[in-house]
């Protein structure tokens, strides 16, 4: 059975995705680092964790940064997602070995509401140090996006919520 994770390291846990999206809209949150580890062959289940809570935050007058390694995003797909088109920036074709260094400095700026990241390996200890100060300096939320590698089932995520991707019973 494969499972989606979602690693959360914030200074203050709101309860849903709306009252985060709300809490990081009221200036109530320091910053937010969470890595979603997902199936490469079930993106809708990311979807269903994510697309809630970019919709929230694409209500504040801040962008969204997404950090793309391959796939341009669709016009199309960004509206009929209730994204807000005029708000979101995307930058494609990026190495992976700048992302964290990108997603660092987008963070820091406090221009960015969320700025979302793909990356093929795990942090490091120094990125994420990096990556959670960068993100409460700039009050902002950043989400790292990790294809799971069947290879190493046997890790476990430093903390955080396991959500699975089939639907329960």
């Amino acid at each position: 059975m494969q499972s989606h994770n979602v690693l959360t390291h914030v200074a203050t846990v709101p309860t849903s995705a709306s009252s985060l999206a709300q809490s990081s809209a009221g200036n109530n949150m320091k910053g937010l680092i969470s890595e979603v580890i997902y199936r490469e062959d079930q993106p809708w289940i990311t979807q269903l964790v994510l697309l809630p809570l970019l919709q929230q935050l694409g209500q504040q007058s801040r962008w969204q940064l997404w950090l793309t390694p391959q796939q341009k995003l669709s016009r199309k797909w960004v509206q009929s997602a209730g994204l807000p088109l005029t708000k979101v920036m995307q930058v494609s074709q990026l190495d992976p070995l700048f992302t964290v260094d990108a997603m660092v400095k987008a963070l820091q700026t406090g221009n960015y509401s969320v700025v979302i990241g793909w990356l093929p390996e795990e942090l490091t200890d120094e990125e994420h140090f990096q990556l959670s100060s960068a993100a409460e300096m700039g009050n902002a939320i950043g989400f790292i996006m990790r294809p799971t590698h069947t290879s190493k089932t046997g890790t476990r995520p430093r903390t955080g919520l396991k959500i699975h991707s089939c639907l329960y019973h």
